[in-house]
């Protein structure tokens, strides 16, 4: 839970600034002030640019994060006469300025020349903001390691064009997660560049286990000696990585794939398929010092490798149709765990920022920045003031744009 009591009369804000405080937003100022002088001096001077200032940054977040609650293909919708129009928030900056902070908008003006990392232009927002996600909560026992939905929003794809979609740009990076199973709180963020340079980078490294077990250890470098439980899904379930990560005083369950896992070092005997049929909630299994290869059936066969539960140790599976099945609870608490994740992305996935930047940089920070509001709205949820105001997740988002651009009435909209 939270590391912090907050005041009943916290606001969003509050939480919101335990990830991105003054210090981060006036850094992006002076960034942006510093690229802006010197575009202009490279390619011409700019009459219509005055320098930006931390009021101004905070309102064109705000923008920008409006477009997590009302689902606009385009920010700059908020200005004009169509559906997606605001013109309660339109009056606090102009559409023309709003688009000149967003032309020279950065985090890291200049390369140094010790960067050689894809990322140095967010790297130092990255690197805060797990500090702030460090000191504000401490998590449960159980985390699961994944990527989150951060797709397009299923509205807009369902009626766009084939022409718009080709358009669209794929993403140049994956983003994995660490995340708490319990409150659904994302410890650890971690960003890997698809057109890496280097021996690290994912076209190196494609379809190949080393990448996968390579995010997995990313992820949990704070973790060890913490007793924590890791549950993975195939393409990081790995005999060798599990045995790494038991040497840090890191446990793990993992669901395995004859296709997608690394099966190194596991009996082939269990991988495959018995001849003679099964019937459902019957399994197998087979040890080596306190890891446990699990073979379970359930319409089809389900292996499973772990060394943070027995084996022997009895668990059930209560489907709506079927009842009870009986399994290892290893298996329960694999699907338990996992399926909470699962509630967690269908609730919050559709809270990302929807403006879609062509940098990629750009796009990993409304990303990043989307993660820390649904972990501010995670701690508002589990503090005292939850229990004065309990705004839904749409309405504090809408507190926290008001709050952000200045507005003294800051009651939610129903």
């Amino acid at each position: 839970g939270p590391t912090r009591k907050m005041p009943l009369t916290a606001s969003a804000m509050d939480f919101f600034q335990l990830f991105v405080p003054d210090n981060v937003l006036k850094n992006m100022v002076v960034q942006t002030n510093m690229y802006a002088k010197k575009y202009q001096e490279r390619f011409g001077s700019d009459d219509a640019w005055i320098d930006v200032t931390l009021t101004e940054m905070k309102a064109f977040l705000g923008y920008m994060i409006s477009t997590s609650i009302h689902h606009c293909e385009s920010v700059l919708s908020i200005w004009s006469s169509g559906f997606y129009s605001n013109k309660s928030i339109a009056l606090i900056m102009t559409q023309s300025r709003f688009e000149k902070i967003l032309k020279y908008f950065h985090i890291v003006a200049f390369r140094s020349s010790q960067t050689t990392h894809g990322l140095y232009k967010i790297q130092p927002f990255l690197d805060s903001l797990q500090n702030g996600f460090d000191s504000a909560f401490r998590p449960s026992q159980a985390q699961v390691l994944h990527e989150p939905l951060i797709d397009e929003d299923p509205v807009f794809i369902a009626t766009c064009t084939e022409r718009e979609l080709r358009k669209r740009k794929k993403r140049k990076f994956s983003l994995w997660v660490r995340q708490c199973s319990s409150t659904g709180f994302i410890c650890q963020i971690y960003v890997h560049l698809k057109e890496g340079s280097g021996a690290d980078g994912l076209d190196a490294l494609k379809n190949k286990p080393q990448l996968h077990s390579m995010v997995a250890k990313s992820l949990c470098q704070n973790a060890s000696g913490k007793n924590y439980i890791i549950f993975t899904g195939p393409s990081i379930t790995s005999l060798n990585l599990f045995e790494e990560f038991e040497k840090q005083g890191i446990y793990c369950c993992g669901l395995l794939s004859a296709r997608k896992s690394d099966c190194t070092g596991l009996p082939p005997s269990m991988l495959n398929n018995p001849e003679t049929p099964q019937s459902r909630g019957q399994y197998r299994i087979r040890m080596k010092g306190n890891m446990s290869l699990i073979c379970w059936y359930n319409k089809g066969h389900f292996r499973f490798l772990t060394n943070a539960y027995s084996p022997v140790q009895q668990g059930v599976i209560i489907k709506r149709k079927s009842g009870e099945i009986p399994c290892p609870l290893a298996v329960e608490a694999f699907a338990a765990h996992l399926s909470y994740i699962c509630k967690y992305d269908d609730k919050y996935s559709k809270y990302f920022i929807s403006h879609k930047p062509n940098k990629t940089w750009q796009q990993v920070f409304w990303f990043a920045i989307s993660i820390a509001i649904n972990n501010a709205y995670i701690l508002y949820k589990m503090s005292e003031a939850y229990h004065v105001t309990r705004y839904s997740r749409a309405q504090f988002g809408e507190r926290l744009v008001k709050e952000l651009l200045g507005l003294e009435d800051t009651s939610p909209s129903h």
